[in-house]
């Protein structure tokens, strides 16, 4: 027989007595003869003489390939004997008994351990090698899941996970709202984070606003893991921790910089915010590459000089990111956010036509804007006195790290500020917020120690309200009006801008990364929701953005990304002077009713013998009545206690819990009938 090489190929073999012309299983999958089983088998398809194969002797390793005139003269020996490894050239690994269908729709016939019938076609032969099915590689998972910061403004922090490693991105907290009596500040649940301690592998920071880093602390006190911060940032978190008797493993990162934690790959991104050392970050594993804006918006001309970095998000863009977070604080803002420099420019027109004392209230992290301030009192010949601890604190690291670097002689005691002229001198304070122990309200109050306010002074809100803080700022300015000063809000005067971008600002971050999946971050429902739309109207599919709860979990496994049904507690953990999370939705349901409506204590004296009233029952109220004023109603409650007791005494009970809980619903139904109040009633008995 020839191939197509005219190369003569040497032992036909032949079928059994039946005459039928067998076939040797060729590479369609045909079942090899496990007495042949020495041997591997070269298909000849394009041979004139169809059928025809050349057998190779594995023993012997002589065999002739398609094209090559090697001749080979099988040994009958070899050939009954049996082995497990049985070949075809072009067929590898083919199993026994595995039917294979053949194209030409023809069925295989097996005869015992015999070769089996089929068609040798060589275009058939092809088309199968060619849709052979090859292992599919196992596609990594990266799980996003916010704890805080979604739905909120404040309480930022975010984990992003890899097999056995959870990277925590911000650990921040929030103010009280105006319900929660007595509440400091609201801190992120961590249970899931202490159920998943062995895994966490660090902590990074966006930056050092409260609401990023104010949490740090608590989590710390549960958790020891290192922390990844700006300079700025890391040299606040270092301030906190001393004041709770806490260290922690520091590592500074400056922008531009590339670090590993655990498996993931970061790199810093500079960008603008209201803060010193804002940055973004690119996090990458095996799982997926993220990218975390933390708060920004894009200045061309911010005071240190440092734009954003926008060549390396178009870059990273390029590379393809499979998530974004992005901060919609301002979403619903149209437009660009304005420069610091807008800020400046107003200032001047103030420092020039200012004869008086200036006192300037702002947010002690903006650094850059408080050295304007520095500056600008410089050159207009006036003194600086600093009013207020956390002032006080932030410049003081900020000249360690270098960002002030102001002589020493631009600076006067403030209590020493009665010495100079009031045209000379300039108060930089904390208070912008309205807060109640701050510099600014103290001396709205004349309780400050230093500075007492005098007609003609003037006050300036560099800073505009938080969410909720609305009020407590209009408290103040009205007690500014009073004293005659001079006010200036950043309402009516361009003296002060945010630090977050607005809507066109965070078109151009979306068109620059052009990611996979987004997940709008740091704002309510309503910006998040907001943000969500502006994705969509550039082009992204619904489907591929994702509206979050705290709590949520979206799992990312390469083109597909989808939230898991089950959720991470995420609950808002209050924190009362030194405890953290004893004070519930109880105690402040009582808190709220006891503001409302007052309190009423039953004090009730019983002998230990007899079960009978030792003394006349004595009642207490706190912000319930005036008690000089209603004594008639105080005796009507005083009966009443006498029958709750009698009506204890009938039932024959001897447990105290009994009549505290008669007592309590007897007063509650007397007192709403006659006062329609619901005052907290704490009955208390003494046994004697």
């Amino acid at each position: 027989m020839e191939n197509r090489n005219n190369k003569k190929f040497q032992k036909s073999h032949k079928s059994s007595s039946s005459g039928t012309r067998k076939k040797i299983a060729s590479n369609r999958g045909g079942e090899l003869s496990p007495r042949s089983s020495n041997f591997k088998v070269i298909d000849n398809s394009r041979s004139r003489a169809k059928g025809v194969k050349t057998l190779i002797n594995e023993d012997t390793k002589n065999y002739s390939t398609i094209g090559t005139e090697n001749k080979y003269k099988p040994n009958n020996k070899n050939n009954n004997k049996k082995s497990d490894n049985v070949k075809s050239v072009n067929n590898n690994n083919i199993k026994q008994n595995n039917n294979i269908k053949q194209n030409n729709n023809q069925k295989k016939t097996y005869s015992g351990n015999k070769n089996v019938q089929h068609k040798n076609n060589s275009t058939n032969n092809q088309k199968y090698n060619n849709r052979q099915r090859r292992p599919k590689a196992v596609l990594e998972t990266m799980r996003v899941m916010p704890l805080g910061g979604l739905k909120e403004i404040g309480k930022n922090i975010t984990l992003v996970e890899y097999k056995n490693d959870i990277l925590i991105i911000d650990c921040g907290f929030s103010f009280p709202e105006d319900e929660m009596f007595g509440i400091d500040v609201v801190i992120p649940d961590f249970t899931y984070l202490k159920e998943n301690m062995e895994k966490i592998k660090g902590l990074i920071i966006t930056h050092g606003h409260e609401d990023h880093i104010g949490g740090v602390p608590f989590l710390l006190k549960e958790i020891n893991t290192p922390v990844y911060a700006p300079p700025l940032a890391m040299g606040l978190i270092r301030n906190k921790l001393k004041e709770h008797g806490l260290s922690m493993k520091e590592h500074v990162i400056e922008a531009g910089e590339t670090f590993n934690v655990g498996s993931f790959k970061i790199e810093a991104i500079h960008t603008n915010h209201s803060i010193a050392d804002a940055m973004a970050y690119s996090i990458k594993c095996p799982g997926g590459h993220l990218v975390h804006t933390g708060d920004f918006k894009v200045d061309f001309s911010p005071l240190d000089g440092k734009r954003i970095d926008l060549a390396k998000f178009a870059q990273l863009g390029q590379e393809g990111v499979d998530v974004l977070l992005c901060d919609s604080t301002n979403v619903l803002r149209p437009g660009y956010t304005p420069s610091e420099r807008v800020v400046v420019d107003s200032m001047n027109e103030i420092f020039s036509k200012t004869d008086k004392r200036l006192i300037i209230a702002t947010f002690s992290s903006n650094i850059y804007r408080i050295k304007y301030f520095m500056e600008a009192s410089i050159k207009y010949g006036r003194k600086i006195a600093i009013s207020g601890r956390s002032m006080e604190n932030v410049l003081t690291l900020a000249r360690e790290l270098g960002y002030l670097d102001l002589p020493e002689s631009a600076f006067v005691d403030i209590r020493k500020i009665g010495n100079i002229p009031d045209a000379n001198i300039t108060i930089i304070t904390t208070g912008s917020q309205g807060e109640p122990m701050s510099a600014l309200t103290r001396m709205a109050n004349d309780s400050h120690r230093a500075v007492k306010l005098k007609s003609g002074d003037t006050v300036v809100f560099s800073s505009s309200p938080i969410p909720g803080n609305a009020k407590a700022v209009t408290n103040i300015v009205n007690k500014l009006y009073e004293k005659k000063v001079n006010v200036f809000l950043s309402d009516f005067v361009d003296i002060h801008v945010s630090g977050h971008a607005c809507k066109e600002e965070l078109k151009l971050i979306h068109s620059l990364i052009r990611p996979r999946f987004f997940i709008p971050a740091h704002g309510e429902y309503r910006h998040l929701r907001e943000h969500a739309q502006l994705a969509e109207s550039m082009g992204m599919d619904r489907g591929n953005i994702f509206v979050m709860n705290n709590g949520d979990a979206l799992r990312i496994t390469g083109k597909q990304a989808k939230i898991e049904p089950e959720q991470a507690s995420a609950e808002d953990i209050l924190v009362d002077g030194y405890g953290i999370g004893d004070v519930g939705n109880v105690v402040l349901r009582d808190r709220k009713q006891l503001s409302e409506s007052g309190l009423i204590v039953i004090a009730v004296s019983i002998d230990s013998n007899s079960g009978l009233l030792a003394a006349r029952p004595e009642l207490i109220t706190r912000g319930f009545i005036y008690v000089k004023e209603n004594m008639p109603l105080i005796n009507e409650a005083t009966e009443v206690v006498f029958e709750s007791i009698d009506k204890w005494n009938n039932i024959g009970s001897e447990d105290i819990n009994t009549l505290k809980n008669i007592i309590k619903d007897d007063m509650r139904g007397f007192i709403y009938k006659k006062t329609r109040r619901s005052p907290v009633i704490l009955p208390v008995i003494m046994g004697i």
